[in-house]
């Protein structure tokens, strides 16, 4: 099943991962050498730390390499500029009892960071708006109790 991704989130996989086999895998490899030199690898802690580190490595290469495989890459600034709420889009929300607006980027799963207004598409929250156009009402099920919101704006940035 493809999994949707933004064009940004797939840059972001695809760096980690060139680190981790530039950068991160020499350099366990070269502690890995080092502790062998020390001998008896049984009783060498920095040994078997070296290779566990190394097997977090790779694990996460792996795991880099299949979502990326698995991939849909959606270029909210490809379409063509909407009115809808859809995955990659910013939406500007008006909390109604607040009076408070917040702005939210909607994105894949791994991109997901609310300290810096990115949503998970599969977030309550996201599902709530997904479809909603601006001046729309939404009333949206938080952990708090329900939050009614009105979408402000849509943008395909």
């Amino acid at each position: 099943m493809k999994v949707p991704m933004t064009p940004e989130g797939a840059e972001s996989l695809r760096n980690e991962m060139a680190h981790l086999k530039s950068v991160v895998r020499p350099q366990i490899a070269a502690s890995i050498a080092e502790a062998r030199a020390h001998g008896d690898l049984k009783e060498n802690a920095e040994y078997h730390a070296a290779k566990e580190q190394q097997g977090f490595s790779e694990g996460r290469v792996m795991e880099i390499e299949g979502k990326l495989a698995n991939a849909q890459i959606i270029d909210v600034k490809k379409l063509q500029n909407g009115v809808k709420v859809v995955f990659g889009c910013t939406v500007t929300l008006l909390n109604i009892d607040t009076d408070e607006s917040t702005t939210y980027k909607i994105v894949g799963e791994d991109e997901a960071d609310i300290k810096i207004s990115k949503i998970s598409v599969l977030s309550p929250l996201a599902r709530a708006i997904i479809g909603k156009s601006a001046e729309d009402e939404v009333r949206f099920e938080a952990p708090s109790g329900v939050i009614e919101y009105e979408v402000l704006s849509v943008e395909y940035v």
